[in-house]
């Protein structure tokens, strides 16, 4: 089967990777939400691992970082008043580091996350990890392609987990792994398979 031009190629955008050195971190969701539960994650830790890798890396370089929280309300897996929704101790957001609260997949609705990256005055490129792939990460991606910027999702440091696909048969979790990514990649933004793609 032929593989089809990206979106991306078709209408000239740039596939150069940025260093993270000269990028905004945005860490979608790093919450606890996704390590236990009923919204476990297939390879939530590997993904966190990575994602404390790239948070570290970006820390030595003077990266502005912002970390991102997906708030449900009290009782919810996302609470994050509790212990559930609280932001993964490895990559918890240091002193300054701004912390933004949004309630819907695309961490830019309805939130002060675009007046935040203003006022870091963050250049266009951005760099994401986070959890879910196929959701916060994507639909995130998608805003940020929206409003001018440059997103690149880093994919070592993403996870998602097996859904029901329509026709009721199971999607396992690397395939919409998989789909979530090229998604991304076809348009939104550019896809980094590892961290050290963007810090070496």
């Amino acid at each position: 089967m032929p593989i089809s031009t990206t979106l991306r190629d078709v209408i000239g955008l740039d596939s150069r990777l940025p260093r993270v050195a000269d990028a905004t971190l945005l860490m979608i969701d790093f919450q606890n939400t996704y390590r236990t539960g009923v919204m476990a994650l297939e390879g939530a830790e590997e993904a966190l691992a990575a994602g404390a890798r790239l948070l570290s890396a970006a820390r030595a370089q003077g990266t502005p970082v912002i970390h991102i929280v997906n708030d449900g309300g009290e009782g919810t897996p996302y609470d994050v008043r509790a212990e559930i929704g609280a932001i993964s101790p490895e990559v918890a957001p240091a002193e300054g580091e701004p912390v933004v609260v949004k309630q819907f997949p695309d961490a830019f609705h309805n939130t002060d996350l675009e007046k935040t990256l203003r006022d870091l005055g963050s250049g266009s490129d951005l760099v994401l990890a986070g959890f879910m792939t196929h959701m916060c990460v994507t639909f995130t991606a998608q805003g940020a392609f929206n409003l001018g910027y440059r997103p690149t999702v880093v994919a070592e440091a993403t996870a998602t987990r097996a859904l029901a696909a329509p026709d009721g048969t199971a999607l396992p979790a690397v395939a919409l792994q998989a789909a979530a990514l090229t998604t991304i990649g076809d348009l939104f933004g550019l896809v980094a398979p590892r961290v050290q793609d963007l810090t070496v």
